[in-house]
């Protein structure tokens, strides 16, 4: 390892005028300049050489993109289901979409291995609590269970590895019941969601799809019906697939379809391929059926 003030003597931490860190007392810039420390960025996009000169850092798993919104059955919660290692697909039926029990839903996009292990962690946390507690943990809880975890993961993304930013459903069954939808940022700070939420590398196309559908469209996100609830997340991931190659979309060719789970009073609904695939295929401009502005065909 690199000896940090190799060369300097005379004082117990001597830093040389200009030292990146010297006045500031900033020991993550110092460990910067000497190459010692993760770009985050460049790591997190899977850019070899990002931490110092290394060109061996290994190149983490990322899951992307989640995607949900509250309509009027209550809160839809989907996921592509790609995975990728920088430009690489390393699988593309991966599970974003995650139970953690009969009314809750963590949606992740991030390093798959860490998000998974968060998973668990709540689940067996819930499960607990209600078996020795004879009640469910409240929804104020669950969300400050899941800070906690990724509070405690904070170390790890500030090397460069581990990041996970999920999405979190529940059912309230309180005094006011509705489904509720929150977000996250990489130190565990929550924030409860009013329409629409969308995190990952394909969020920007799928922030402005939402967005333009809710202001813009003929009705507001929560006066949907399960059809056109479906239909619209089925166009947003594949617009986002469209310009953002780490997100899947849907597959036309292997027939691969994103993990859609529909939160409500009676529980989780998990929607099926055959389901989707015929919404898809309905509301799309198929090959054989050409489409002319304006122009005749034929």
């Amino acid at each position: 390892m690199k000896n940090l003030f190799a060369g300097m003597a005379g004082e117990p931490f001597p830093l040389p005028p200009g030292e990146p860190g010297r006045d500031t007392g900033d020991f993550a810039a110092l460990l910067q300049a000497r190459g010692l420390y993760p770009a985050a960025g460049a790591v997190l996009m899977g850019v070899p050489g990002a931490v110092g000169n290394a060109a061996h850092v290994p190149v983490q798993t990322q899951a992307t993109t989640i995607l949900a919104f509250k309509f009027g059955e209550g809160v839809l919660v989907a996921g592509d289901r790609r995975a990728t290692a920088g430009n690489i697909v390393v699988y593309d039926r991966a599970d974003k979409v995650l139970e953690i029990d009969q009314h809750s839903v963590m949606a992740i996009a991030g390093t798959p291995a860490t998000a998974w292990e968060m998973a668990r962690v709540l689940e067996h946390s819930f499960q607990y609590y209600r078996r020795t507690q004879l009640q469910e943990m409240s929804v104020g809880g669950k969300i400050r269970a899941l800070s906690k975890l990724l509070r405690d993961n904070f170390g790890m993304v500030m090397q460069g590895v581990g990041v996970v930013v999920p999405l979190f459903a529940t059912y309230d069954a309180g005094p006011n019941p509705e489904a509720k939808l929150y977000f996250y940022d990489v130190m565990g700070a929550n924030f409860e969601v009013a329409e629409y939420a969308a995190t990952g590398s394909g969020s920007p196309a799928v922030r402005g799809v939402l967005y333009y559908e809710n202001t813009w469209g003929a009705k507001p996100l929560r006066e949907y019906s399960r059809t056109e609830a479906l239909r619209l997340v089925l166009r947003a991931l594949d617009t986002a697939a469209e310009a953002d190659t780490a997100t899947g979309g849907v597959d036309r060719n292997g027939r691969i379809f994103p993990v859609i789970k529909i939160i409500t009073a009676k529980g989780i609904e998990t929607i099926d391929d055959e389901t989707l695939r015929g919404l898809f295929n309905a509301g799309r401009h198929l090959p054989d059926q050409p489409v002319s502005a304006g122009v005749a065909v034929g």
